[in-house]
């Protein structure tokens, strides 16, 4: 490939290294034990540049974080709820901690209330293999978090949409796929 070796500059825009190191990684790094050694490999760069430039562009929010996607059905966890709790601005922080604690809990996260009909802003996403057993951690969350009086529904997901990690835009011409329609929202019920 052919590569400025110019960083991003102050104009925001980024060096064509940058824009093929976003391409290469946003296809999922490869699971070995040295997966920054084969990225740099890709692109003809040592393994310490793709270390460094991927810290900038963390540092710079192009990229917001690097994730695991896993494909928890795949792994036999069919029954996926996420949790949405009416709390407080006050207690969201400290009910996020105690959230954190729990391995039955994937993510957690703040979103702002839309009142009056949905007055959540703390969501959690739990993963079990079947509803009961998921509705049994939420009663054990409620009780250990002290969240038994406050309002929360359970949402079991219908249906899986393809995960996939973050897309970065344009690709390379040799990595280029054919384009993807958006992603559709998840269908998510409330048990009865």
């Amino acid at each position: 490939m052919n590569h400025s070796n110019s960083p991003s500059g102050p104009s925001g825009r980024r060096s064509a290294i940058d824009r093929d190191l976003l391409a290469v990684i946003q296809q999922g790094l490869p699971l070995c034990p040295r997966p920054y050694a084969m990225v740099a490999e890709t692109l003809g760069l040592d393994e310490s540049e793709v270390i460094t430039r991927i810290g900038r562009l963390l540092a710079d929010d192009t990229i917001k974080r690097l994730g695991v996607v896993v494909r928890h059905r795949a792994l036999g966890y069919g029954s996926n709820a996420m949790v949405v709790w009416a709390l407080p601005e006050a207690r969201v922080a400290e009910v996020g901690r105690c959230l954190g604690r729990f391995a039955c809990v994937t993510l957690s996260y703040r979103r702002p209330a839309r009142p009056p009909e949905w007055p959540y802003t703390l969501f959690t996403m739990i993963h079990g293999r079947d509803r009961a057993t998921v509705l049994a951690q939420v009663e054990e969350i409620k009780q250990q978090c002290g969240l038994a009086e406050i309002d929360s529904a359970v949402l079991f997901s219908l249906r899986c949409f393809k995960q996939r990690g973050a897309s970065y835009g344009e690709r390379p011409s040799s990595t280029r796929a054919p384009a993807r329609r958006p992603a559709a929202r998840a269908r998510m019920e409330v048990p009865a």
